[in-house]
């Protein structure tokens, strides 16, 4: 949710960043409804301070005798017309509200216009893999190895689907264990979170309800409002536990991370060379969510984006980070840089890892606040998140950057323990 005060106080400027993302921003029927509410108000407070004026007279006017009858029925008037200038000032701030709710965040200044063409790549991590022998794809090597059913997969729940077999179901469990032992290592709270959430958890996110079409829903009622869906991701939990509470300032910055399956429509067609792991409708995502002071966070932002990376070099693969153009952060986020491991077989990176600031929009979407020391008055505080890390692309990079000429795979060293010592899956 955008803040109305900076709409207010600098309209030109954040309508100009607005349209670094390609939103065009109206904000003359907000202001316009925000002047008619205050006015409202404002008249509102006259009429209730000649109401406690006439009420402070009464008394008087019956020890004197005087009749106060008429005065009674003014008062009634009076009162059905702050009655209802209190319903015109409620639908004033509902307007505004809805106006508001389904404009993006602001990008944040540092960020290029546009979309992937002015994506910037900060670093590269490691070297290519090259092979001398005849490489092959992640796809006919998990199939020939038998470690992921894609023909069984789409059996039982159609395309976009699979299952993990024998070591390559080891293979997944370890990674999930090796990315939950580093965070636990940093200090950061392990939550399960449930997998059916209400639509408070998606509009509190920033997904819904421009988003709302992309997710699996559970209930039939026309009003979405009252109906549950499946988590796209366990930022949506995450961000909504502490909706509508305070939170002293001393608990900041909080750490959390959670293990969710993740389920998606991925609407649109899939090409060719995303086939396999590369885009299904469930995966498997270990993400990171920071409550953080708004001073502290781009403190916050770096240090889950040092840490996405961390994984990914433990791994021993090699990737980039680029820091996204305004355009190519999602809705609801202000800054946005992705982790990218490189699929051999594509020739192209692929993203394992969004490391996001969405500065204070979700939780002014879900009243999140915290209580500031030197005030004593809530403020909201900002929320960030990453995947630590999602297996669905990370799982492929291996196979195909960590394959033998034999057709066998050499098991990163990292996750050797967790495979119980087996170096190799052949």
């Amino acid at each position: 949710m955008l803040d109305l005060k900076r709409i207010q106080e600098n309209k030109e400027k954040v309508k100009e960043l607005l349209l670094r993302k390609g939103y065009e921003a109206d904000f003359d029927t907000i202001l316009e409804l925000d002047i008619e509410r205050k006015k409202i108000i404002s008249e509102v407070e006259q009429y209730k301070a000649k109401r406690n004026k006439v009420s402070a007279e009464i008394p008087k006017l019956k020890k004197e005798g005087k009749p106060v009858d008429g005065i009674f029925q003014d008062m009634r008037e009076l009162g059905d017309k702050i009655a209802e200038c209190d319903e015109k000032a409620k639908s004033c701030e509902k307007q505004i509200f809805d106006l508001l709710s389904v404009m993006p965040n602001i990008p944040d200044e540092d960020l290029l216009a546009g979309e992937k063409e002015n994506n910037a790549v900060i670093r590269e991590v490691g070297k290519k893999p090259e092979f001398d022998f005849e490489m092959k794809n992640h796809v006919d090597l998990c199939t020939n190895l038998g470690i992921i059913d894609y023909q069984r997969g789409t059996k039982l729940s159609g395309g976009g689907y699979w299952l993990y077999r024998g070591d390559g179901a080891r293979l997944e469990w370890a990674l999930l264990n090796f990315f939950i032992t580093e965070h636990l290592k940093d200090g950061y709270e392990f939550i399960l979170p449930p997998h059916q959430l209400g639509y408070n958890c998606g509009f509190g996110a920033g997904q819904f309800p421009k988003f709302s079409d992309e997710v699996y829903w559970l209930d039939c009622d026309e009003d979405r409002t009252k109906n549950r869906f499946m988590l796209p991701t366990a930022e949506t939990a995450l961000v909504n536990m502490y909706a509508g509470e305070i939170i002293d300032e001393s608990k900041l910055p909080m750490k959390f991370f959670a293990y969710t399956p993740c389920y998606r429509k991925e609407a649109g067609s899939y090409r060719a060379e995303e086939r396999g792991m590369i885009r299904g409708h469930q995966f498997n995502k270990v993400e990171m969510v920071q409550y953080a002071h708004p001073e502290k966070s781009m403190e916050a932002f770096n240090e889950l984006v040092d840490k996405a990376a961390s994984l990914i070099e433990k791994l021993g693969l090699h990737f980039r980070v680029s820091k996204l153009a305004a355009g190519d952060c999602s809705a609801s986020m202000a800054r946005t840089y992705d982790i990218e491991v490189w699929i051999p077989s594509m020739g192209i990176y692929k993203e394992v890892s969004s490391v996001s600031n969405a500065n204070d929009y979700q939780a002014r979407r879900n009243n999140t606040k915290y209580r500031d020391s030197k005030t004593g008055k809530p403020a909201y505080l900002h929320t960030l998140n990453g995947s630590g890390l999602a297996t669905s692309r990370v799982f492929p990079a291996i196979i195909e950057q960590y394959q033998n000429a034999d057709g066998s795979i050499r098991v990163p060293d990292v996750l050797v323990p967790f495979m119980g010592g087996q170096t190799v899956i052949k």
